[in-house]
């Protein structure tokens, strides 16, 4: 069992009491962001004199091909090591000799694995936002060829009001454009180096703290020492933040199962992104919807979960915050993963238009401008109220919608009617007259599209 902190120890620990302590089995995917943050460090102490410039290259020559066999898959990281920090100073040390017992030099593994995590946080970050923008575009897309798809707008599940797929979309863009800025908070706020903060109060090296932040790409050091080591609160909210991305995944998810229903035959999916029965040769299933809405509880419950880790521990370090690394990383991993399919899945569905279309028609979602219509007419809002609903009873009981009605049928329920009632209640008439800022009409769409694509231009991530 390679330790590297076992002179005040008269026994080994015991083989179960090691393995529950160790956390290289899900630490070791940061072996980059360790092996980064030690070059940062002794080029750091170089700087400082407290190591000399030969020194100093003798140990980022071994750190570069430690780095370089691992992910060769020349040097594997194995169980024989507590820690990522432990694989990654002993086998330097195997490498290099008594100079690479240099590394550690004023630094703790609690500065050190606050740092590590940073930095790995810090890329997944980036990478979410990368997959979230490719969410945005693809929505984009769709909203582009679907802005004269006419379907129901709904409240409660009812059909309710008519607008184009495109402005339904454009919902959906709103949400995911919140989840980016979170995901900008959250890095602009997590953005300060911890190193050189120590086990809790610093060190008596003459460390140039400023220094290795800007070295590792940090705006700043942390401003102290206790909070830089115990300190979870960004990695809570990024759960937190990927909890709402999951939520709103998991929302989109549901409807595109309900539009995939024989009911409904909104749109088609994928062959790709679906699935068979093993006894109903007639199945189709919309899975990859299904286990995005069903992993937005794996992610709500890892926010939970640190969040009552934390609760009740005093500063500075504690065990219990080992704990954040494999909720953390399975949260991210699911994120990803439920991105990336879920954007491939709606970028690939085939959207059904004429079936949209007939059920706007069919679930009287033009009521309210038939009643408007009245209204225009000089009618009290009111009044109309009850009048286009004694059309849709009618209608409910004709198995017809209000288009099918004819002028005589209109007229016994005012004679205010006339034969343009047919072209106010059109759904073109209706999606179109409605022209405010964020409304479905063509005109209103095409000016939200125009932002879209400027906001997609200016924030294009990095590659």
């Amino acid at each position: 069992m390679a330790q590297l902190w076992g002179g005040r120890f008269t026994k080994e620990t015991d083989r179960l009491v090691y393995n529950f302590n160790a956390s290289i089995g899900f630490d070791k995917r940061m072996y980059a962001q360790d092996i980064k943050g030690s070059v940062a460090h002794v080029t750091m102490l170089a700087k400082q004199g407290v190591l000399t410039e030969a020194e100093r290259d003798e140990i980022v020559k071994g750190l570069q091909g430690i780095l370089a066999d691992v992910e060769s898959g020349a040097l594997a990281v194995t169980s024989e090591y507590e820690d990522i920090h432990s694989f990654v100073e002993a086998n330097l040390i195997d490498r290099i000799g008594e100079v690479g017992k240099k590394l550690h030099t004023g630094r703790s593994r609690n500065d050190q694995v606050a740092l590590d995590m940073k930095l790995y946080t810090r890329d997944q970050v980036d990478e979410l936002d990368r997959l979230v923008y490719d969410l945005l575009k693809t929505i984009h897309r769709l909203m582009r060829e679907h802005k004269e798809t006419v379907m129901p707008g709904f409240t409660h599940l009812q059909k309710a009001q008519p607008i184009t797929f495109a402005h339904h979309l454009g919902a959906y863009f709103e949400m995911f454009k919140r989840d980016r800025s979170r995901l900008s908070d959250i890095r602009r706020r997590m953005n300060e180096c911890p190193l050189g903060a120590g086990a809790l109060a610093g060190t008596t090296y003459p460390l140039d703290r400023e220094y290795t932040a800007k070295l590792l790409e940090f705006d700043r050091a942390t401003a102290n020492s206790i909070d830089s080591v115990s300190d979870r609160d960004y990695l809570i909210e990024l759960l937190s933040a990927m909890s709402t991305m999951m939520m709103h995944l998991s929302r989109f998810s549901e409807e595109i199962i309900i539009w995939n229903t024989n009911e409904y035959r909104f749109v088609e999916l994928d062959d790709a992104y679906s699935t068979g029965s093993s006894i109903m040769p007639q199945k189709k299933n919309p899975d990859i919807a299904e286990l995005v809405r069903g992993k937005t509880g794996r992610v709500y419950g890892a926010l939970l979960s640190l969040l009552t880790t934390m609760k009740g521990l005093p500063l500075a370090y504690n065990k219990d915050m080992q704990e954040d690394k494999e909720l953390v990383y399975d949260a991210i991993d699911t994120t990803k993963g439920c991105l990336a399919l879920f954007t491939g899945m709606i970028g690939t569905m085939t959207v059904r238009k004429e079936v949209m279309e007939n059920s706007a028609k069919g679930g009287f979602t033009n009521a309210t401008d038939a009643a408007d219509y009245l209204v225009t007419k000089g009618v009290p809002f009111r009044d109309a109220h009850g009048i286009v609903g004694a059309l849709v009873l009618k209608c409910i009981e004709k198995n017809c919608s209000l288009d099918d009605l004819t002028l005589e049928e209109y007229r016994q329920a005012s004679q205010v009617f006339e034969a343009d009632i047919y072209d106010a209640i059109s759904m073109e008439t209706c999606v179109n007259k409605r022209l405010t800022k964020g409304a479905p009409g063509k005109a209103a769409m095409e000016a939200a599209i125009r932002e879209n694509e400027a906001y997609l231009e200016s924030t294009k991530p990095e590659k």
